[in-house]
This record gives C-alpha cells, sequence and structure tokens, in this order.
C-alpha cells in the first residue's frame, strides 16, 4: 500500500473549517505548515482522489489541492523517530521506549501516544503544559478537552490533582490514554470518556482548571461551556492555535468573561492561560 499525502491551500478564513473536515472524514491528525498549507493522508491514491473531490464540493472555492505519493515507510514505529525527552518546568515527558532517569523533584511522565494526538512533539501541547505545570495547585480537579493520548489529564495528577478527566470524541484514543494513566500510576485519578465536550463538560463540573487543546473554532464555540464548568474564579488554558490567530481569540475570551493571566508560544503555536471572571 502507497500512502499519499494531500496538500490543501485554502483561504486563511476557511483553514480552520477545512483541517476540522478533513480530521473527521479521515480519523488522523492534520498536519499544518509555517505557510498555512493544510495536509491530510489517505491509504492510496483512489482514495486521495475520493476525498479531493468531496473535499472540493464542501468548499468549492478559494481551494488549491495536489496528491503525492509516499514512501513506503512503516508507520507504525517510523514515528518514534527523532521523540525525545522533554522538559516543562518541574515536569519532564519521555517516550516509553527510552530510558530516563528522572531528577531529583522531577515529575516524571512516561508516554506512548501510539496513535493518539499528544507526543510532547507538537508546540500546542508543549505550549499547554508549559501553562499548566505552572498553575496547577495539588488537590485541584482537571478538565482536559480533547485529550488524545492523556498526557495534559495525566500530567495534571502527576502534579497533584485530585481528578483529572479528559474528554475525546475519537473511540480509539481513550484505550491509548488510559494505558498511559496506568503505566505512570496515576490510572486511580485519572479517567477519560467518550463523547462532545459541549454536552459532557458541564455534567462533570464544576472543576479548578480546564484544558482545552483544540483549534481554534472549537475552542471558540466551547467558550460558553467552559465558562460554566469552571467555578468562580477558576483557571483555563487553551490551545491549539497559530500566534497570528492570538488577537482573535483574545477578543473573543474577554467577551466570553475570561481574564488573560500568561501567554506562551512554542514554535509558532500560541496558547493562553486565563482565570474565570
Amino acid at each position: 500500500m502507497t500512502w499519499c499525502a494531500i496538500d490543501v491551500t485554502s483561504r486563511p478564513a476557511d483553514r480552520d473549517a477545512i483541517a476540522t473536515w478533513l480530521v473527521s472524514h479521515t480519523g488522523m491528525a492534520v498536519e499544518e505548515r509555517a505557510d498555512g498549507t493544510l495536509v491530510s493522508f489517505a491509504p492510496d491514491a483512489v482514495q486521495a482522489a475520493q476525498l479531493t473531490q468531496i473535499l472540493r464540493h464542501a468548499f468549492p472555492s478559494g481551494l488549491i489541492t495536489a496528491m503525492r505519493p509516499l514512501a513506503s515507510i512503516d508507520w507504525s514505529t517510523q514515528w518514534r523517530q527523532g521523540i525525545g525527552v522533554r522538559h516543562f518546568g518541574r515536569l519532564s515527558l519521555a517516550p516509553s521506549w527510552l530510558s530516563h532517569g528522572a531528577a531529583v523533584g522531577e515529575v516524571s511522565i512516561v508516554l506512548d501516544p501510539e496513535s493518539a494526538f499528544g507526543s510532547g512533539e507538537h508546540g500546542s501541547t508543549r505550549a499547554a503544559l508549559t501553562l499548566l505545570e505552572r498553575i496547577l495547585v495539588p488537590g485541584e480537579r482537571v478538565l482536559d478537552l480533547g485529550s488524545g493520548s492523556g498526557v495534559l489529564a495525566i500530567a495534571a495528577a502527576k502534579l497533584g490533582a485530585l481528578r483529572a478527566t479528559g474528554i475525546e470524541i475519537d473511540a480509539e484514543a481513550n484505550p491509548i490514554a488510559e494505558r498511559n494513566a496506568v503505566r505512570n500510576g496515576v490510572g486511580d485519578r485519572v479517567e477519560f470518556v467518550e463523547g462532545d465536550a459541549a454536552h459532557l463538560a458541564p455534567l462533570l463540573g464544576p472543576v479548578d482548571v480546564v484544558v482545552s487543546n483544540i483549534l481554534r473554532m472549537v475552542n471558540q464555540l466551547l467558550l460558553p461551556t467552559i465558562h460554566r464548568t469552571l467555578r468562580p474564579g477558576g483557571h483555563a488554558i487553551f490551545s491549539g492555535m497559530e500566534e497570528p490567530e492570538a488577537p482573535l481569540f483574545l477578543a473573543e475570551l474577554a467577551e466570553a468573561g475570561f481574564v488573560v493571566v500568561d501567554q506562551r508560544v512554542d514554535d509558532l503555536w500560541w496558547a493562553v492561560l486565563t482565570r474565570r471572571a
């Protein structure tokens, strides 16, 4: 089987919607390059052509697509190449296939993301982890929206959270996250549920901290839900957005009743720490 990459160039205003569409139709993450090009993948040229045709029908204006075959690689292990130990203040994040001796006082997480998003190699995850490490107080209750591999919920528990719950719409991600929680010795304080955060989050509140590492369009839609789910004065971390999107989202935060506390940029990915007013 020869996989194909599909490069999609669009109007900036359509980019978030197209990325969401691609994820929902392929079940895989979308790569977004610095120039704004979205890269999706299909198992072969036939499926790539079919996906492109449907995409063009869904977004008929301002769309440029190109297909290219990928080298025959065992992607089940190739993604591990170049992944090493990462540090975020007191936190360290190490892949399960590397030996890492934690230093005194270091809070170590051992992770195997498998097919789920969240290895710590993406700027949006790193930015969210950095902000979470700075503000989490032991004994707090944490909600992780779009939990993927479970790294943020697990980090919260390792930092002392009383309870951390991840909500993930991808049914295949939660078993991976659960295995990671057990591997890190926090399976009794971390749980993962499948479903739509807009419906489930209010049922799990009030909580002290919400982390939402999702696309800006989704973060924007979830603002009222997150505000209701947080206790008064609670913190919300929003990530998964590019640095140029910051001014737009900052205005939306103010209108939704959030006060900006801190910001972080990592490899052009922007995250913001807020407090519920």
